[in-house]
Parts: C-alpha cells; structure tokens; sequence
C-alpha cells in the first residue's frame, strides 16, 4: 500500500467517525487558587463540535485520493 491509499482510507474513517459522533468532548483541570498547602482546583468540560459538512468532505476527500491512489498504481 502507498501513502496515498493509506491518506485515503485514514480521511474516510475520520470523516465518517466525525459524521456519525458529531464531536467530543473532554475535561480540563485549572488551578483557580493556590493557598500555602491548600489548592482549589476546578474540573471544566469542554466539548468539541464537529459540522457535519467538515465531516462529508473529510469523506469525499478521502475518496478522491484512493482513487487516485489507485490509478496510479
């Protein structure tokens, strides 16, 4: 396999994670305030979206380039 049939594949699977997840999210830990030995931290979450147009061309994308991938073989 060549690295334009690997970039292939690697754009639809993301592309298709991306449409059907439509994001993620995660937490982040921020120090608020730091007191001698006390410390009050505060846990946030956060969350990513993803357009599901970004997505669809993630996927029409990934399928251009294995074709052409494969043409060229």
């Amino acid at each position: 396999m060549n690295a334009a049939r690997i970039t292939g594949i690697v754009l639809i699977v993301l592309g298709l994670a991306g449409f059907f997840t439509g994001g993620f999210s995660f937490t982040k830990d921020t120090t608020a305030a730091k007191i001698g030995p006390i410390q009050l931290t505060v846990k946030e979450k956060e969350s990513v979206n993803i357009p599901q147009w970004l997505s669809l061309g993630a996927v029409v994308l990934g399928a251009v380039v294995l074709v052409l991938g494969f043409k060229k073989s």
